[in-house]
């Protein structure tokens, strides 16, 4: 007899895409029963081409949203609750839910099901292998992943066509970062020379990012490249990643998403730990200044961890190194 089964994910970007992998193992883990994603609505588009999850948003703040997704919740009679989410909304949706077998990440009450973490400086995507293995579900791969709509595949082909740009010959490039992480990005100088030296190898440049990135994307293309900043949501994005050679990006949101596409992403670490956050797949091309500094010149690092600084890492070493990759 089916069953419905719950899994909750309500963000971040970057964490929703390194638990897509897990997500799969849950509906692979349960291929009688019917599967549900709980998750924010920005999120939805990320599953939406998937055959077999069923996804349903509620916003993420809020008493009245917190009240309409207990109730839904309730409303299924979930036998189990899968919380890959550990904030204090997903654990009080988990209780909630009456289900009786809970797994989630932490210790206590609200589950049934718990890993032990002895070290929770350990990847995400680790931390939740672990939430698999204590329900007895086999471990992820570290292939991240999007299932997005068909339809995004013909439209990122048809705005390549448009500007006459070359699969296979592009190169995907983040210069920007959170605002509130300003110390994540690599000096637009840098990033300036390398798109110059990828031009002249005879490589197309296409600047991606959102709203915040406008200004710093618009400078860079005035001197090499394309500027696409705005031209693409998550899943386009990730698709117009299945056409690129390669991608150069800050740690930033980008660097999960170009990770879906499978091909080659360079993430430039500065002051935060590569080892914590990397793109799935991608640990082998980390780029960092191997010479640890402190204090950092950026002014809002955090000052009580020693870090590697971004300043330290030139274009030049960054062309050698897609040169010794056969990229260029």
């Amino acid at each position: 007899m089916s069953r419905n089964v719950l899994v909750i994910k309500l963000g971040a970007l970057g964490d929703m895409i390194l638990a897509s992998p897990h997500i799969e193992r849950i509906v692979e883990a349960h291929p009688d029963d019917r599967v549900w994603l709980l998750t924010a609505p920005d999120y939805l588009p990320l599953f939406a081409g998937h055959s077999r999850l069923r996804s349903i948003s509620f916003a993420r703040k809020g008493l009245l949203a917190m009240g309409q997704a207990i109730r839904w919740t309730r409303k299924q009679h979930f036998p189990i609750v899968y919380d890959l989410q550990g904030s204090d909304r997903a654990r009080l949706l988990t209780l909630a839910s009456g289900a009786e077998k809970r797994v989630g990440l932490g210790t206590g009450w609200f589950y049934t099901h718990s890993p032990v973490l002895d070290d929770r400086q350990r990847h995400f995507f680790d931390r939740l292998n672990g939430l698999l293995a204590c329900a007895g579900i086999p471990q992820a791969l570290p292939r991240a992943r999007l299932w997005t709509r068909s339809s995004c595949a013909a439209a990122v082909g048809r705005w390549l066509d448009t500007r006459q740009l070359q699969r296979g010959k592009i190169v995907l490039m983040h210069a920007g970062s959170s605002p509130a992480w300003s110390s994540k990005r690599w000096e637009s100088e840098h990033f300036a020379q390398l798109a110059a030296l990828l031009a002249d190898a005879g490589l197309q440049v296409i600047w991606t990012g959102g709203d915040a990135d406008r200004e710093i994307n618009a400078g860079l293309a005035a001197i090499t490249g394309l500027d696409a900043t705005g031209e693409f949501r998550v899943p386009e994005l990730a698709e117009l990643g299945r056409f690129a050679r390669f991608a150069v990006v800050n740690d930033s949101a980008p660097m999960h998403i170009l990770s879906c596409a499978g091909i080659p992403v360079y993430a430039l670490f500065g002051p935060t730990d590569w080892r914590r956050s990397h793109a799935l797949g991608q640990e082998g091309r980390i780029l960092r200044n191997p010479v640890p500094c402190s204090p950092c010149h950026q002014g809002d690092c955090p000052p009580a961890q020693q870090h590697r600084c971004l300043a330290g890492i030139s274009a030049t070493a960054v062309f050698a190194r897609l040169r010794a990759d056969h990229l260029v």
